[in-house]
Parts: C-alpha cells; structure tokens; sequence
C-alpha cells in the first residue's frame, strides 16, 4: 500500500537522521585544513566535494545544512541515504555510474553555474574501491569548478570486510575530518593527458586517506615474552 510504503521511509529517514545526529554528537570532531576550500565558499564559487564510498559516514553529518547537492544511487540503499540527508536540507540528486546519470549530470551542472556545491563519491556506487571515475574530471571542466578531497579517520573505528573497506568511528571518539586543498582540472585536457590527471587526483585521494590516518596510529603489535 502507498501510505504504509511512504510511512515507512518517512520513518527510516527521520529515525536514521536522530541516530547519526547523536552518534556524531557524541564524538570530539576536529578539522585539519580547509581555509581555501572555506575562502571559495565564502566567496560563492562553485565546489565539488570528493569523497570515497569507504569515508562517507561522516560526510553528511559535517556537511549539514549548507543547502549541498550529493549525487546519490538510485538504489534503495540509496533511497535510505536520500531520506535522512534531506532533513538536513541536502539537494539530493539521484544517479551513478551504473544507471542512467544524464538528468543527474544536468542537475550537478546547473547547481555550480549557480555558484553552488555538490558532492561525488567518485569510486561508488560499486568500485572498485578508491579508484577514481572519471565523471567527475569532466564536470569540473564543464563548469570550472575545482575539486576538493574530503576524508576523516578516528582513534578508534571499525573497518568493515566490504569491497570499500567502509569506516564507522565508535561513539565517543575522537574523530579528525580532513579537507584537501582545491584541484582545478584544465579544461583543454583530453586523451591520455586527463587520464594522467584522473590518476593524480586519485592518488591525492588516496594520500589524503594516509594523512587523516595518521593521526591516530595503530599501537604497537604485543611482544610474545619468553
């Protein structure tokens, strides 16, 4: 029935917004970097925000309220996200890589010649993890939009047996969200040069993961005493 289907994603949105607002909440969330990333914003310039599948737990959280566009799966996994980020006045645009993303791509477009924001997990919906697709090289082209990498890790957290390697940090954690500096994509490159500049930002994603990490390094393995 349509009324007990939209009650139930109407509960799975405000019941999953409540939960992810009081375990954010309970943690110690600092910032590394950003100052230009906030200087663009300020200054009402358009952004592409870049997170990987894996790191995106804290995303909406911490990005809450700013009126950005994320591109979200068509999925019903999806479906769940786009329910609990829309009360915290996220745009939602629905697409990927594996469905039909014109109508999604004019949205994105539109947002950031509006001076706008979105954000693009660049590796989803499916992977493989951490290798960066190239959609959204060409729509920082398109529009003149730089790309900005975001990422966090935590002194303690959970990394799922997934094929992102998905990272939830534990209540009460601390927590380091960290915001690379802008990329702008030349918008003459073509060919194998903007694969060479797909792979660069890709590992400058990859790096950015290493950096966030390394603020809470793992203790050292226990000796075996003899």
């Amino acid at each position: 029935m349509p009324f007990l289907k939209n009650l139930k994603w109407s509960l799975t949105g405000s019941l999953g917004k409540s939960l992810l607002w009081l375990w954010a909440k309970s943690a110690r969330i600092g910032v590394e970097g950003g100052e230009r990333y906030a200087g663009l914003r300020r200054a009402g310039k358009p952004v592409i925000l870049l997170i990987w599948h894996g790191r995106i737990f804290l995303a909406f959280y911490f990005f809450r309220r700013r009126g950005i566009m994320p591109l979200i799966s068509p999925s019903q996994d999806g479906e769940i996200v786009a329910r609990i980020v829309r009360r915290w006045g996220y745009k939602v645009s629905r697409g990927s890589s594996s469905h039909s993303i014109i109508r999604a791509w004019f949205e994105m477009k539109k947002e950031l010649e509006a001076g706008g924001e979105v954000i693009i997990v660049p590796d989803g919906p499916r992977g493989p993890a951490r290798e960066l697709k190239l959609g959204c090289l060409k729509l920082a082209q398109k529009t003149g939009a730089p790309l900005v990498p975001f990422t966090y890790s935590a002194s303690r957290k959970k990394v799922f047996r997934s094929w992102d390697g998905f990272v939830v940090f534990h209540p009460f954690a601390k927590v380091r969200a960290v915001i690379g500096e802008p990329i702008r994509i030349d918008p003459s490159l073509k060919g194998e040069a903007l694969e060479d500049e797909r792979r660069r930002v890709e590992r400058t994603l990859i790096e950015l993961d290493a950096k966030a990490d390394a603020f809470f390094p793992s203790p050292p393995a226990p000796q075996n005493c003899r």
